[in-house]
This record gives C-alpha cells, sequence and structure tokens, in this order.
C-alpha cells in the first residue's frame, strides 16, 4: 500500500518574493497563502535569513519559493548539463480556451510564449517567471482510447528505451500528424 498523499509543496529559489507573489497572482489568479521569513534555516541551525512564500496553484497544490538575499544572485534555474526547457513546472487549466486567454494576457505585457503546442493527449503553452523558472500551462484534450492505447504501450517503450537510449515508436501517433491512435 502507498504512503505517499500526494505533494505537500514544491519549492524553488526566486529573486524577489514580493515580485513573485504579484506575478502568480496577476497571470495565474494564484492565491498568496503564507510566508515565512526567518534568520535561520530550521533544519541545518545555518545563520541564513530568508523569506520562504507558499502560492496555491489550485486543487490543493502548494508552489512555494525562498528569497535568499544573502546568496549569490540566481544564475539559472537549472545546472548546467540540463537544457533549460528540461526542467518546468506544468499546471492543468480547464480548457484550451484559458489557456489562450491567459497567452494573450502574457503577450499583451511583454512576456514570451511559445505554443500552443499540440501533444495530441494535451495542448500546452511555455512561457517564464520573473526569475526565470520555466511553466507550461497544459490542457488535456485525450479521449479514453487514447489514454487507453498508451497505457498498454509504457513499459515496452521504457524497456526499449532503457535498451537503446532511442526513442520508441509505440507511440508516435501522439506527434505524426496521423491523427490516428495506436500503432500504425
Amino acid at each position: 500500500m502507498a504512503f505517499l498523499n500526494g505533494v505537500h509543496h514544491v519549492a524553488y529559489r526566486c529573486k524577489n518574493a514580493k515580485q513573485t507573489v504579484e506575478w502568480y497572482q496577476k497571470y495565474l489568479d494564484a492565491n498568496f497563502i503564507l510566508a515565512i521569513a526567518e534568520n535561520e534555516v530550521p533544519s541545518t541551525k545555518e545563520p541564513d535569513p530568508y523569506m520562504h512564500i507558499f502560492i496555491d496553484i489550485g486543487g490543493g497544490n502548494i508552489l512555494a519559493f525562498f528569497e535568499l538575499p544573502t546568496k549569490p544572485e540566481m544564475i539559472a534555474p537549472s545546472d548546467a548539463n540540463t537544457p533549460s526547457w528540461t526542467q518546468h513546472l506544468a499546471l492543468k487549466v480547464d480548457s484550451v480556451e484559458t489557456m489562450m486567454k491567459v497567452k494573450a494576457k502574457m503577450e499583451a505585457d511583454g512576456i514570451e510564449v511559445i505554443g500552443p503546442t499540440n501533444h495530441t493527449i494535451f495542448q500546452s503553452i511555455y512561457f517564464r517567471d520573473p526569475s526565470g523558472h520555466r511553466l507550461e500551462l497544459a490542457a488535456n484534450t485525450s479521449t479514453p482510447q487514447m489514454d487507453k492505447a498508451l497505457d498498454d504501450v509504457k513499459w515496452d517503450m521504457l524497456n526499449e528505451w532503457d535498451r537503446t537510449k532511442q526513442a520508441p515508436t509505440h507511440a508516435r501517433w501522439m506527434h505524426d500528424g496521423s491523427g490516428r491512435v495506436g500503432p500504425h
């Protein structure tokens, strides 16, 4: 029996806590729910002042950030060996229409938005928050047939990948433009 019961919160570093809260409120309609500030790290007892903010991103999910004024400035949200598109937080929205409204609002304010990208089982847009964290808004577009087809091949795909380190073609229908679900 699984003992995990979801994600309590996900935490990232931010450049400016106030700017981060205001940005998430303005563009993602997220609620600022908690601020914790200390001059000492509770877990390590390291003397290091910080502001820890918590933002409700819906569905019982909490996104948190640390502003660390005594540390060197953030260079990038990911390490130098990982492409910047890899590490991102994907947030669900209720529809493609909602996603496109958010895109229009961001672009009107000069925020670069990539997409929409059609992943067949969902559509998404990509953008960065004020600290450079890559975010994705995703609107589900899958069908039960698509979900079953992907479930049926997930282990075969993973095992082939583990052996070859080449992209398996079991689910190529997701991006080949054929519109045909399953092997073909």
